[in-house]
């Protein structure tokens, strides 16, 4: 970009320039230590150095053609087709008198052709263009610090360090660094599934010392300089820091809303622009608009070659014995064919110039035999489909009633590729599931509570042959058993812990502290209805929000959040035992009315208050989530709940009681299709609390690259010696109709590849929900979840573990082919099974052209236990 090119000279003037603010002289000198380069002036876009330093736009187009270079692009395009290459070059010879016809014949059918092409790429175009104007045009709220107020402007007038405002359910305009929200402690949620197509909400938070700034009047005095890195193509870092109030405060990706994203589940945010148009992170992630061929086009083109050869051919015997006999015509002085007049002929037919008439002759042969390339079979074809692209967007069988919109077929270029699919790969979860998670088992101090019975229970029932299944099935939706009142996230059902019957359990106290965990360890935000007092809760996840209703219905409910506390009405254990066991009861399922008594004392509900210290967020490489709290009776408390496979190795020796029983009943959850977590906790001192509380925080303020994995190193430090509570199990129930089309695909002979992070069990029982798999099928399973394997894990000699990986792994591998090739034969369907750790030796260089070849033979495959890298890295290998 012009700016880019240009920033070299400019920042190099920096420093010394005289209409810089006066605060930040000293931070601009350190401006390049770090790595940063671009600067960026919060509310003030007209800062003379700003200025200079020439950034771009927020204009974007995402067009293909424009209108200079509309006519040569688009010629490129038609002529990298091989026909119509070669009737140009047939035309340009059609001049010549070697021509057997008129030139208008050959020029009037190609003008046609290219021209109805051109015409309709750039209807087409036409079309992105429209969108980018649409885009462009949208309005946004932008503060005038001159007046100390907003005006409304369009997207495609704003500059770097403009602050905005983006209310609830708008896109950001641009790459925005997160000044504050409408919530007090600076908190939006963001949904990026233009992004990176997480349907999912993402918490974003502001810098503590911005968070304040919610009013006109704080921010028309808002003075600070952003320091970043170069525009660039990751979505998943940000290096920079933010020179505020004489402190420099390092930034990451937490503070950053990207361009395309939606704000959700929040009133408003303040911003300031950080990455304008083609600078912004999803533009840089955006190519131009690639020229798309189908097969049937590129198939054409061999077409062509052969019969193009095919012409020559002919052409060429014919033009060798035309010479010998135009050569034979004057023999011993007598004319051989005199009517031809061989005596008085031109260069075309001259017995004394036999070669050089036979290749002027080999030129003609390649006119006259020009119908043999069918320039009418690209025009048919592409009338063809613009007529599909037509049809297609009038389809109401494709019409979707959810979201209220019709199919759109945005190019006409690949049409015949709908019907060619051969393979399909997904995801499980928001694709196979609906993405909508419902608190329906656990396990605590090795009890497991929940009745009923799930989807992959019922199908898992049914294929074995057992009978009615129906009399203890939990219902479509949630609900609460006492008042019939569907509750969505909650499908829990059990007498001996609902309505308060927790405190008669043995091991009461482990339930207690239990619910207190999921009650407390989340990033969800209550949202209470003020006249019903009825109390929804925005959480980044469905799992979160399953957990956060399941601990309100059990006694333990979340109602307040502030930036350094979360406030609970817990049903206590020693005087809830004093009350009598139907007003708990009654309390608990009627919300309203507890909320108005929670004030008096002695009905077994007590205010709470926990001190949040720490948030140690979760991640997929961590597969955990931790909060540090001090509770009322001042105890320091790392609460954790995360994934069994990182939880059991950090339980202490005296915080495995229950271990054995919990991981039972994980493997009888995970069998019946239910995601499961593991909840621990663990007691802090103040010296050893305080002592991780310095590590941690430099790891935080650190402004290197490596800031991540050194918070993630300080947060591995203090989630040690836990102490396990139990399991958690909810369920993400089938989308309606997947197996029925699962099944259609199955028949028309498409393959289906599914990518999940689940346990093999809960994989193997959903495929059989969902008819992945099926009673005939022959499964082959690739697991590294074998003896030898494990001992060797335990001795920690990596090599030899990756030695004997490779070896198990390829040994499986040439297995499964010898098992495919026989009962191919039998005419017998395949399912490929194959766990995490495995996947990643198949895919090893030496291993993955077997692996793909075994994939490739199989109906259905199951890649369990991947993590997103291995899911991209399976995409990319298959394609």
């Amino acid at each position: 970009m012009p700016g880019s090119r240009r920033r070299g000279i400019h920042l190099s003037k920096l420093y010394s320039f005289s209409c810089l603010r006066s605060p930040f002289r000293d931070e601009h000198r350190q401006i390049g230590k770090k790595g940063y380069s671009r600067v960026v002036y919060c509310n003030d876009p007209e800062n003379p150095v700003a200025v200079q330093l020439n950034y771009g736009g927020n204009y974007v187009s995402t067009t293909k053609y424009t209108a200079w270079n509309f006519i040569p692009k688009a010629l490129f395009e038609q002529f990298r087709r091989v026909a119509n290459m070669y009737f140009l070059v047939v035309a340009c010879v059609s001049f010549s008198p070697l021509a057997p016809y008129s030139p208008i014949s050959v020029l009037a059918p190609l003008m046609v052709v290219i021209g109805a092409t051109m015409v309709k790429e750039a209807v087409e175009d036409w079309r992105r263009r429209k969108q980018d104007i649409e885009a462009n045009n949208r309005k946004v709220e932008v503060f005038d610090s001159k007046r100390g107020s907003f005006t409304e402007t369009r997207w495609k007038k704003l500059r770097v360090g403009d602050l905005v405002k983006v209310y609830k359910d708008q896109y950001f305009p641009a790459d925005l660094l997160l000044l504050s929200s409408s919530y007090e402690d600076g908190v939006c949620y963001v949904e990026t599934m233009n992004l990176d197509g997480e349907t999912n909400l993402k918490l974003k938070h502001s810098l503590d010392v911005t968070a304040p700034l919610r009013d006109e009047t704080s921010l028309q005095k808002l003075e600070a300089v952003i320091k970043c890195e170069d525009p660039n193509e990751d979505l998943y870092s940000f290096v920079g820091s933010l020179c505020y109030n004489g402190q420099e405060l390092p930034l990451s990706l937490q503070q950053i809303l990207l361009r395309d994203s939606k704000l959700r589940n929040t009133d408003y945010i303040y911003g300031v622009v950080v990455f304008t148009g083609h600078d912004t992170k999803v533009m840089q992630n955006a190519t131009d608009p690639p020229s798309k061929r189908s097969k049937i086009e590129r198939r054409m083109d061999k077409i062509v070659y052969i019969l193009f050869s095919v012409l020559i051919l002919v052409s060429v015997i014919g033009s060798f014995f035309f010479g010998v006999e135009t050569k034979k015509d004057i023999r011993r002085g007598k004319l051989r064919r005199w009517y031809l007049r061989p005596d008085d002929t031109k260069v075309l037919y001259d017995p004394q110039g036999a070669s050089l008439a036979a290749f002027l002759h080999f030129l003609t042969g390649l006119l006259l035999y020009g119908y043999l390339i069918p320039i009418s079979l690209y025009v048919s074809i592409e009338i063809v489909k613009v007529l599909q692209s037509i049809f297609i967007n009038q389809d109401q069988e494709m019409y979707d009633e959810e979201t209220d919109r019709p199919a759109h077929a945005r190019t006409s270029n690949l049409n015949e590729e709908l019907g060619q699919v051969n393979t399909i790969l997904s995801d499980k979860t928001g694709t196979l599931t609906c993405n909508s998670m419902e608190f329906v088992k656990c396990a605590i101090a090795g009890t497991a509570y929940g009745r009923g019975m799930t989807e992959v229970e019922r199908a898992l029932a049914m294929r074995k042959g057992v009978g009615d299944t129906s009399s203890d099935l939990l219902g479509s939706t949630g609900h609460s058993a006492e008042s019939g009142k569907s509750i969505k996230g909650f499908n829990f059902r059990d007498e001996r812990i609902m309505n308060g019957q927790w405190v008669n359990q043995p091991y009461s106290d482990f339930i207690q502290k239990f619910f207190r965990v999921l009650a407390i360890c989340h990033t969800a935000i209550p949202d209470v209805d003020n006249e019903s007092g009825e109390i929804m809760y925005e959480a980044e996840s469905p799992d979160e929000a399953a957990f956060v209703i399941a601990a309100r219905e059990l006694g333990f409910e979340f109602f307040e959040r502030k930036q350094t506390s979360i406030s609970l009405h817990e049903l206590d254990n020693e005087s809830a035992n004093k009350v009598d066991r139907y007003l708990c009861k009654f309390l608990i399922v009627d919300r309203s009315l507890r909320n108005q008594r929670l004030q008096l004392r002695g009905l077994g509900f007590h205010f709470r208050s926990y001190q949040l210290l720490q948030v140690l967020e979760f991640s997929s490489a961590r597969k955990r989530m931790s909060v540090i709290v001090r509770n009322p009776e001042n105890q320091l408390l790392l609460l954790c709940k995360g994934a069994d496979s990182v939880m059991f190795e950090r339980l202490s020796e005296k915080g495995r009681l229950f271990e054995a029983e919990t991981r039972d009943h994980i493997k009888n959850y995970a069998e019946a299709g239910l995601r499961t977590l593991v909840v621990a906790y663990r007691v802090l001192s103040e010296q050893e609390y305080r002592q991780w509380e310095e590590e941690f925080i430099k790891a935080k303020t650190s402004v290197s690259e490596d800031q991540d994995a050194l918070v993630d190193a300080a947060a591995d430090k203090i989630e040690r010696n836990l102490i396990l509570l139990g399991a958690t199990a909810v369920e993400d129930k089938l989308q309606k109709g997947v197996p029925e089309c699962i099944d259609k695909l199955a028949k028309a002979g498409i393959k289906i590849w599914v990518l999940t992070g689940d346990k093999m069990e809960t994989a193997i029982n959903i495929g059989f929900a969902c008819s992945l798999l099926r009673q005939e099928m022959k499964q082959i399973v690739i697991t590294l979840d074998e003896p030898d394997i494990k001992a060797l894990e335990k001795q920690g000699d990596k090599e030899a573990i990756d030695k004997a990986s490779i070896q198990s792994v390829q040994e499986q591998i040439r297995e499964g082919l010898d098992q495919v090739g026989s009962v191919k034969e039998r005419s017998v369907s395949v399912a490929l099974i194959i766990d995490g750790k495995s996947l990643a030796y198949a895919l090893n260089k030496n291993l993955e052209n077997s692996f793909l070849k075994l994939a490739t033979k199989c109906a259905s495959v199951i890649c369990c236990r991947s993590s997103p890298k291995q899911k991209a890295l399976v995409s990319f290998s298959s394609c």
